[in-house]
């Protein structure tokens, strides 16, 4: 009997796209590495961030140049970034119904945690949670298989009593790691490919349809 719902936070709640990646410009062109603006880099959206700015780099992620790009990241999205964010239609009913019906629901984010608390509370949401789960900024728990280790064990929850909702493999694959089923949103930043290999259990195309399931 499920009893847990483990949620993403962007690309599943909310589209964070413009403050992510203008931020990410930013930083990348703090330390001398403008991209232009026609480059697509939404594909940073989800995924461990400084990873991501490595890669941008072409260099290895405990790369000093990656941890300064980070650095000039958060320099403007703690700041301005973290609001340029919209809430994806039927969110905040869907979350009000799920816990009505009894369901506990835990933010599961590879975002800072001090992050992910402001914009919930800012767009209203977080009252809809038991408790906001996400990153250290010192790095831990970027990876998302070890923040729901960690989220299971914190909360002595079973993972048979738990689902995993989110938009990109990195949610679905870190999930069965503990052994957690998941569902997959269609709208988020994951492509349909990444999706259709990571096998979740349901896809959807929009957060209401998750009351289907539960």
């Amino acid at each position: 009997m499920i009893k847990n719902i483990l949620i993403d936070l962007d690309g599943t709640l909310t589209d964070p796209k413009v403050g992510i990646t203008t931020s990410a410009r930013y930083g990348l062109a703090k330390v001398g590495f403008p991209i232009q603006d026609d480059i697509n880099i939404d594909w940073i959206i989800g995924p461990p961030l400084k990873a991501s700015l490595a890669k941008l780099l072409n260099v290895d992620s405990e790369d000093d140049l990656a941890e300064q790009a980070l650095c000039g990241y958060r320099e403007r999205f703690a700041v301005t970034g973290l609001y340029e964010n919209k809430v994806y239609p039927t969110v905040k009913e869907t979350l009000e119904r799920l816990k009505q019906k009894g369901y506990r629901l835990f933010i599961a984010t590879a975002k800072p945690t001090i992050y992910a608390v402001q914009i919930l509370e800012h767009f209203e949401l977080a009252q809809c949670f038991e408790k906001i789960y996400g990153s250290e900024l010192t790095g831990e728990r970027t990876n998302k298989g070890d923040l729901i280790e960690y989220i299971l064990a914190t909360e002595h929850l079973k993972p048979e009593e738990c689902f995993m909702v989110g938009d990109r493999e990195h949610d679905i694959l870190g999930a069965r790691r503990s052994g957690i089923e998941t569902i997959a949103v269609r709208y988020g930043y994951g492509t349909a490919d990444e999706l259709k290999a990571a096998k979740p259990y349901a896809e959807i195309d929009q957060f209401s349809e998750l009351l289907k399931y539960f």
